[in-house]
């Protein structure tokens, strides 16, 4: 590589570092005064893809929100009427690259919850049942979704107008969620369904009848030691 190519190269990629770094929306920027609440320690990676009416929206605690993510509550700028806690997401939570949440009733994330990128998550849709009117234009009903504590998200799933997840909550990459699911569970496919269960003294009971074992919590993922 010619020695001045080097250079812009090296040039370029430290600028995007500050870009990134100058552009990430953290407690005491003006950006982060406009949510709800935004927790000490989290961060909205630089940049945002859409953050839509903020100040119904609140953030726990050591949060990060990954890249190009949207973040909305409502149908619109400037929308009057908000839910005052239209979407709220917990403590330690991580929010994957291009994540996607629209809240327009209630959307609420448990603490430790990790998604995947490319997770989509919606507590309304569009209906479809007047002939001569667009899709598009026929808001559906909103339906709360909840995410216990401490689930997984894989990544692309979709989670539907009325998923209320258990904690512990393990959904595979892809699977389309509607509905209630138990906690300590796997769901996987479209439509989603268990396929794995815990029962205490057994271990985790797949669909067939197979048995993985229960294993002792001898890591503790938040340990300073462990991630450093």
């Amino acid at each position: 590589m010619h020695p001045v190519a080097r250079l812009m190269n090296r040039v370029v990629h430290a600028g995007w570092r500050w870009v990134d770094r100058a552009g990430e929306i953290v407690p005491g920027t003006r950006a982060a005064e406009e949510f709800g609440s935004f927790g000490a320690g989290s961060c909205i990676d630089f940049p945002p893809a859409t953050i839509l009416n903020p100040s119904s929206i609140h953030l726990g605690a050591g949060t990060l929100v990954g890249r190009q993510v949207t973040l909305s509550v409502g149908w619109g700028v400037g929308e009057q009427v908000l839910p005052p806690r239209g979407l709220v997401i917990g403590d330690r939570c991580i929010l994957g690259a291009r994540t996607s949440i629209t809240a327009h009733e209630s959307v609420e994330m448990g603490d430790d919850v990790f998604c995947g990128q490319g997770v989509f998550i919606t507590d309304a849709s569009h209906g479809y049942q007047v002939p001569d009117r667009p899709v598009g234009a026929q808001f559906g009903p909103s339906d709360p979704v909840v995410v216990g504590a401490g689930s997984w998200i894989g990544h692309h799933a979709v989670l539907l107008p009325g998923t209320r997840l258990g904690r512990n909550v393990v959904v595979a990459a892809g699977s389309i969620v509607r509905g209630v699911v138990e906690d300590h569970a796997v769901v996987a496919g479209n439509p989603a369904r268990v396929v794995r269960r815990y029962e205490a003294g057994v271990g985790w009971v797949g669909s067939r009848g197979d048995v993985r074992p229960e294993l002792a919590d001898d890591l503790d993922f938040l340990d300073p030691a462990v991630t450093g």
